[in-house]
C-alpha cells in the first residue's frame, strides 16, 4: 500500500481552486473533470494505491464530476466503484441512472463516459480496479454498471467496513507485495459478495422505509427531541428496526441527525450572515451553543465563525 496522500483546496486562491482540483482529478483518474457553482470551491481528498487498486476518499461542496472514456487499444479495461459514505449522489452512464444514499455503491466502466451529481457535504470512497479481475467473480458484469447497489445487506455492510478499515490502517508502504495482492483479492471477493447480497435483499420495502425515515429527519431537524424513539413512533416500526435501517446506511440515527443538522447549519451560516451563530444552533435543535461549536469543528475542521469568514 502506498503512502496516503492528502490534498485540499484550502490555501489555494479561490479563483484557482477548481483548476487545481481538476489537475489533481485528471492525474488520479484520467479523463475526469469537476464543475462546481462555487468559485471558492472547498474540497479535500486522500489518495493511495493497493496493488492494482487506485483508491481515493474525496469530500467537497456540491459538484458535478464527468469522466470521458479512457479505453485505449492495448490497455486493460478498468471499473470504477463509488461508495457513498456520506451525502447523496446521482450516477449516470449510458441511459441508466442510479441514486445513491449513504452506504450504497455503484460500478461504472472507465471505458465509457459517466457523470456524477454530488450533494453538498458528500463523501465518497472511490476505487478503480481491473475489469477482468472483477468479471471473473461477477458474470454479466456489464449489466451491473450504473445501477444502485444497496449497502443494506450484511455483505454490503461488511464490504463498507472493510474499505474503511483499509483507510484506517494508514501508511502501509512497507508492506509485503504478496500481502498487498492478498488484500486486493479479498477486496474483490467482498465487492462480488456485496453485489449478490444486494440482489437478494428486500430492497423495495427497506428502501421505502429508509426514504420515509430520511424525510422525517429533514422535516424535524429543528426538534431538539428528535431521535430513534420518535422516528420509530412516527413510522410505526420498532426502535431496533430504525437502528437496523440506519446501520444499512453505515451510520446510526443520532449520527445521521447530527450530520444533517451540521450540514444545514453550514448552509445557514452563509445564507443568513446577519443571524447569530447561537440563534442558528438553537434553530437547528442544539440546546448548547458550545456543544454545537465542538461538533461543527469536528465535522468541518473549522469553527462556525471560521466557516462563515471563509465563505
Amino acid at each position: 500500500m502506498s503512502v496516503i496522500e492528502k490534498f485540499a483546496t484550502r490555501g489555494i486562491a479561490p479563483g484557482e481552486r477548481l483548476d487545481f482540483w481538476n489537475r489533481l482529478a485528471s492525474e488520479t483518474y484520467a479523463g475526469t473533470h469537476v464543475d462546481s457553482p462555487s468559485e471558492a470551491f472547498v474540497a479535500e481528498m486522500w489518495r493511495w494505491t493497493l496493488g492494482d487498486l487506485t483508491m481515493i476518499r474525496p469530500r467537497s461542496e456540491a459538484s458535478v464530476v464527468s469522466r470521458w472514456a479512457t479505453g485505449a487499444v492495448g490497455t486493460e479495461d478498468r471499473v470504477v466503484l463509488h461508495l457513498q459514505h456520506r451525502g447523496f449522489s446521482r450516477h449516470r452512464q449510458w441511459r441508466r441512472e442510479a441514486d445513491l444514499q449513504a452506504g450504497d455503491f455503484s460500478l461504472c466502466s472507465a471505458a465509457e463516459p459517466y457523470r456524477l451529481d454530488l450533494s453538498r457535504g458528500h463523501e465518497l470512497l472511490v476505487v478503480e480496479l481491473p475489469r477482468t479481475a472483477l468479471a471473473t467473480r461477477l458474470p454479466a458484469l456489464e449489466d451491473r454498471f450504473s445501477r444502485r447497489i444497496s449497502g443494506a445487506s450484511a455483505s454490503g455492510r461488511i464490504f463498507h467496513d472493510f474499505l474503511l478499515s483499509l483507510w484506517q490502517q494508514g501508511d502501509q508502504s512497507h508492506a509485503d507485495p504478496a500481502w498487498q495482492e492478498g488484500v486486493a483479492n479479498v477486496f474483490l471477493d467482498l465487492v462480488a459478495l456485496a453485489v449478490r447480497g444486494s440482489d437478494n435483499s428486500p430492497a423495495p420495502v427497506a428502501g421505502r422505509l429508509r426514504e420515509r425515515l430520511l424525510a422525517l429527519v429533514e422535516a424535524r431537524l429543528c426538534d431538539p427531541d428528535l431521535g430513534t424513539a420518535g422516528l420509530a413512533e412516527e413510522t410505526g416500526i420498532s426502535m431496533r428496526s430504525v437502528q437496523n435501517l440506519f446501520a444499512g446506511m453505515a451510520t446510526t440515527p443520532s449520527a445521521h441527525i447530527l450530520a444533517r443538522r451540521l450540514e444545514r447549519a453550514a448552509d445557514r451560516l452563509i445564507a443568513d450572515p446577519d443571524q447569530s451563530i447561537t440563534a442558528i444552533a438553537f434553530d437547528l435543535g442544539f440546546n448548547d451553543s458550545a456543544y454545537f461549536t465542538r461538533c461543527f469543528r469536528r465535522h468541518f475542521g473549522t469553527s462556525p465563525s471560521g466557516w462563515r469568514a471563509r465563505h
